[in-house]
This record gives structure tokens, sequence and C-alpha cells, in this order.
């Protein structure tokens, strides 16, 4: 089914306002300052299916698009686009363009409602008991590859940590939280079998839900389910689920592309290892440098206004650029110059909207890279620096590998067992009744350009 075409957008074959496709995925920040120098703070883009969008580069600009939600509100359902069906149903922005209750998609006392559970709930954990799940899992996926003297750091320690991680603080028992692990990763690599890893993912989840309900627990799981705002199982589920999977994606793009400069910046690592800055301090200059997403998706706005000189009309689409806003020259003139300790950056949004998790998601990435650099203090990188690739579309640019060599050692620090392989590897069964789906690539792999 293919797209009407939409008279009021610039024509195809104007590369440099697209968001998507093989030159905007080559060099997405090369694209972001492109725009900057032919529009300004804000600029007129196209996005798949050549659907226009407003992309804000400015940091102030982004500022006053998230924090406003009575000018850009975040529920889709006022996207003009969609209302004149220049939208089909079988469109990659779909998914994350459908209406839902969930707190990332409504505003108002609704928005309060939902948000206040998540956040709420968030809030109780002690952080150290976080940071004692987060050792525990580092060493042992450590302990799977350090007798080697090789690992990839992406596959073997950035992505399965913080799935690890989640699925102890949502309260999954031990007894079935590495088939969960294994599910979910698998639903989110879009294998052959990720349909029914999704099956089993949100029937676990909904078992969750009860069985916690039934005997609560000290969990975000029972936190939710006891909230005084009394939410169903079904929006319990759609929020576990959205907090796994965000946690997922922005923590492993935060701890990898860490590593990398820790690996391929030898002031950077010096700075690091001479005390010079701190590990949190490292982490904040990732997040100015490389956030995890380079753009979020959207707002609508909710009336006719304008914005960076811009002309905005009601209905329209704005992505939030979360990485060309970090470089804004007009709060960064020399991007040399070091940000420790300023998190005024927008790589976790702001306003209502703000990521409710960012403090957990640091947690994990400063404890685990901790971890990781004081039993491996010899990494080095096992490939050219140019050898490294990456993937980029609409969100997100994703560091494929990060292959090092170290010197080998024994596995005592931990004494436990290691991580389960098949958290990295192996792939949950389909469900009894009926075959095995199709290969798919789930929509939010399509946006984040990982295949």
């Amino acid at each position: 089914m293919s797209t009407p075409p939409n008279p009021a957008v610039p024509p195809p074959g104007c590369p440099a306002h697209r968001l998507y496709g093989p030159e905007a995925e080559a060099d997405p920040m090369g694209l972001y300052e492109k725009l900057r120098a032919e529009h300004g703070t804000v600029a007129p883009v196209l996005v798949q299916g050549d659907l226009p969008a407003w992309l804000v580069l400015g940091h102030r600009e982004n500022l006053d698009v998230a924090r406003t939600p009575s000018r850009f509100s975040r529920d889709p359902r006022r996207w003009r686009d969609q209302q004149e069906g220049r939208v089909p149903a079988d469109h990659p922005l779909t998914p994350m363009t459908a209406w839902q209750p969930v707190c990332h998609l409504v505003d108002g006392a609704e928005h309060e409602r939902l948000r206040g559970a998540v956040t709420e709930s968030l809030e109780r954990f002690d952080r150290r008991g976080v940071r004692r799940y987060v050792k525990r899992f580092a060493d042992q996926l450590i302990d799977g590859f350090i007798e080697s003297g090789k690992g990839d750091l992406v596959a073997d320690f950035a992505e399965p940590l913080p799935m690890l991680v989640m699925t102890q603080l949502v309260g999954a028992p031990d007894s079935y939280g590495p088939r969960l692990v294994e599910a979910a990763r698998d639903m989110l690599q879009g294998t052959a079998t990720a349909v029914a890893s999704n099956t089993y993912v949100t029937e676990t989840l909904r078992e969750l839900v009860q069985r916690k309900r039934a005997v609560p627990g000290q969990d975000f799981t029972t936190w939710m389910a006891e909230h005084p705002t009394a939410l169903s199982d079904d929006e319990i589920v759609e929020h576990l689920r959205l907090v796994m999977i965000a946690a997922f994606e922005s923590t492993a793009n935060l701890i990898a592309n860490t590593l990398r400069v820790v690996l391929t910046d030898r002031r950077f690592r010096a700075n690091l290892s001479g005390g010079h800055m701190t590990l949190p301090d490292a982490l904040e200059q990732v997040l100015w440098d490389e956030p995890p997403f380079t753009t979020i998706l959207g707002r609508w706005a909710t009336g006719d206004t304008e914005l960076g000189g811009a002309q905005i009309k009601a209905g329209d689409m704005l992505l939030l650029g979360l990485a060309p806003g970090n470089i804004d020259p007009q709060i960064r003139p020399d991007l040399t110059v070091p940000v420790q300790g300023n998190r005024s950056h927008l790589s976790f949004s702001s306003g209502p909207h703000e990521c409710p998790g960012q403090d957990i998601g640091r947690a994990i990435a400063d404890t685990g890279i901790d971890s990781l650099l004081t039993r491996l203090p010899d990494l080095e990188l096992d490939v050219p620096e140019d050898g490294l690739r990456w993937t980029s579309s609409l969100m997100s640019r994703h560091l494929v590998a990060l292959p090092v060599r170290f010197t080998p050692q024994g596995t005592s620090v931990t004494g436990t067992n290691r991580a389960p392989a098949a958290a990295r590897d192996a792939v949950p069964e389909a469900p009894p009744s009926g075959e095995r789906p199709a290969v798919r690539v789930p929509w939010w792999k399509r946006l984040l350009g990982r295949r």
C-alpha cells in the first residue's frame, strides 16, 4: 500500500530533507548540520513516505517544545496527515503514532495519573540495591568471556546487562528470569521466532502482574499494582514493556558509546584513569556528544504557532532533535571544551515527558562500566578505529560491535554461575499451538535501523 502524494511537501529527490534512506543513515550528524546551515534552529524534513515534519535543531527550541504541551502535544491523534488519510495502516510510523493509553502518549490529567504511578514506583528503589544487581550481572557477563582474552563489548556486555538488571527490578523470579531475558532480546532482534517471543513476553508480564497482586514483593511490578491510581492489569503490562524496552535500548547505547570513547580517545581514558574525571562525569560528556537516541518522535502542534522562525501549522508533526540540540553552537560554540558535571543536555528530553528512569539507566551504565574497567584494566580495541560500524536511522545511531582484547584471566571474582549463554544466543520455543511465524522486523527496529 503506497502513501498518497502530499502536494504540501517538497518534492521527492530532495535528499537533504529526508531523515530516512541511505544518505541520512550514512551520516545523520552531517545531515543535521546541513539542515542547520540552511534553515536555522527548526528545519522542514521528510519522514518515511515523504510525509512532512519539523526537526527541532536548537537547544532552546527543543526545550520549548518539550516543556509546553499546551502548544506541542504528545497525543498522536492530533497528527493532521493521519487524520486526512495520508498515513496508511502499513506505514512504518504507524505503530509509534497509533494512540494507546500509556503515559508517553497522553497529556494533562491522564498523563499525570499514569506518569505518577511510574515515577513514584521507580523512586521506591534503593539505589544501592540497584547497583548490587548491576555488579552481580556485570561480573557474570564478564566471566562469560574473560578466559578467552577477547570479547565483543556490545553483544557480550552492553546489550545484555540492562535487560538482565531490569528483569530483576520488575520482580521476575529467578526460575524464569533468564527465559524472559532470552525472549525479550529475541523479540527485539526480529528473528524468525520474534512473534512467539513477543507473545511470551506479554504473557509472562501478565502472569507476573497477577502473581504480584496475589503475593506482593519489593519490586516495580508490585509497586505499580499497589499504586493509589488503581491501574488495570493491561496498563501495568504496557508500562512494564515500555520501561523494559526503553531501558534496554537507551542504556545499552550509553554503555557502548562510553566504552568506545574510552577505547579510542587516549586523553579521555587518561583523564578517567588518572582521577581527573569521574565515571559519572564521563557518562555526562558522552550523553552530550553521543546521546542514546538522536531524535525522538514526536510532538504535534495544537494550533498554528511560530518556533525558531518557522511557521508551524496545527497538526504538524515535530521531532525533538536531541543530538543536534546537544551541539547547538549557541550553547556549545567550542565542542572541544569539556562539559563535566553539566546535566543540561537533551539526552533524556525535558519537561513533563522527561525520561523517568534516567537515574536507573545511569546507575546501570556507571556500575557496569566500572566493573568492566576494574577487572579488565588493559582492555584494547581489537580492530582499527575506522573499522567500527554503526547502523543509523530516524531515531538512533547504534554501534554494531566493539571487539576488544585483553590479558586472559580466570573467573575467580564472582564464584557464581556465568550469565546464561542463552541470554545471548538461544531463542525461546514457539508456543505449542501454531507454527513459528515468518521472519518479521518489528516496527521499533525499522525505526532504529536494527536489522
